[in-house]
């Protein structure tokens, strides 16, 4: 070939490569005007604790409609369940056990997760997550007539976690897999504990019911459901203590898709700061302050 139309040749071939490199990065870098050109975020949610009530409403459905009005988009609430979420986000199905796998590809039905998502680690190997929406942890609970009764706080964390694992001893605890509740997450496999599978359902809000239905002596639950709990069952159950240290809730993102999460960080921080934030926080959850004040001490009250 001769040396001109080599040269030709290869600048082809460069153009051909550099157009590809903008196209991918391009791809991207454009998950937000993508949605912004589509006119509407979708928010994938399951219902859960007074996060996603499923009555249209709920803390984060109230965010993610305020963020999809700060975008100039319509908002649209995508149902999922707990074991779809994440695939429905990615367009990925995992197998989470033994061993984390990716097994196949299912359609992307959604552009952000928000329903009370505790960031976990393993997670995080999944997907992208937004900073801190909510504060939470993992207590023990039973029913008044159990053998178990709360611990006595001692002021060290870490031993009242101690304190509250010795009480599994007493019953039967319920927890759930691939959740907030896995007792892997806890240590609490081969430590001759009496842990029942809760299977009857996909959806924590039916946990405390089994529970009342005398599924099992206890059960574990995280906090913000707790507080519903206690209104919803007063007097039908009883905090035991902690079984873990305080955790953090996050809005999910896909990770390719990094403006639209810096965009929702944005403006979580704006509606914090504005007091929007904890107006919400006081329609859904008025007793979050007290039950994990150290979230919220340094942020504006709201509205009244």
């Amino acid at each position: 070939m001769p040396v001109t139309k080599r040269s030709a040749a290869l600048r082809r071939l460069c153009l051909l490569a550099a157009g590809l490199i903008v196209s991918v990065t391009s791809a991207f870098a454009d998950d937000l005007r993508e949605i912004r050109e589509r006119g509407v975020l979708r928010h994938l949610g399951v219902p859960y604790a007074n996060f996603v009530t499923g009555s249209g409403d709920g803390l984060d459905v109230e965010i993610v409609q305020l963020f999809a009005r700060h975008l100039g988009v319509r908002y649209e609430y995508v149902p999922t369940t707990w074991g779809d979420v994440i695939g429905d986000l990615t367009g990925k199905q995992f197998r989470f056990k033994p061993t984390l796998q990716e097994i196949g590809t299912r359609p992307v039905r959604g552009d952000i997760i928000a329903n009370g998502l505790t960031i976990l680690p393993l997670r995080q190997k999944l997907i992208d997550f937004s900073e801190p929406t909510f504060p939470s942890a993992v207590w023990l609970l039973s029913r008044p007539d159990s053998a178990a009764r709360p611990i006595t706080p001692s002021g060290d964390r870490e031993q009242d976690i101690k304190t509250t694992k010795a009480t599994l001893k007493l019953g039967t605890t319920l927890v759930m897999d691939n959740s907030c509740l896995d007792p892997t997450l806890y240590d609490l496999e081969g430590k001759g504990y009496k842990l029942k599978r809760f299977t009857g359902s996909t959806n924590l809000n039916d946990i405390v019911p089994a529970m009342l239905k005398r599924e099992s002596d206890m059960t574990l639950l995280d906090v913000p459901d707790v507080m519903v709990a206690m209104e919803r069952w007063s007097g039908q159950i009883m905090v035991i203590g902690p079984i873990s240290e305080e955790q953090r809730m996050g809005a999910g993102f896909r990770k390719d898709s990094p403006e639209l999460r810096a965009a929702f960080n944005s403006f979580l921080t704006q509606i914090k700061q504005d007091g929007s934030y904890m107006k919400l926080v006081k329609k859904y959850f008025r007793a979050a302050p007290r039950y994990l004040p150290e979230f919220f001490k340094e942020l504006p009250s709201g509205k009244k």
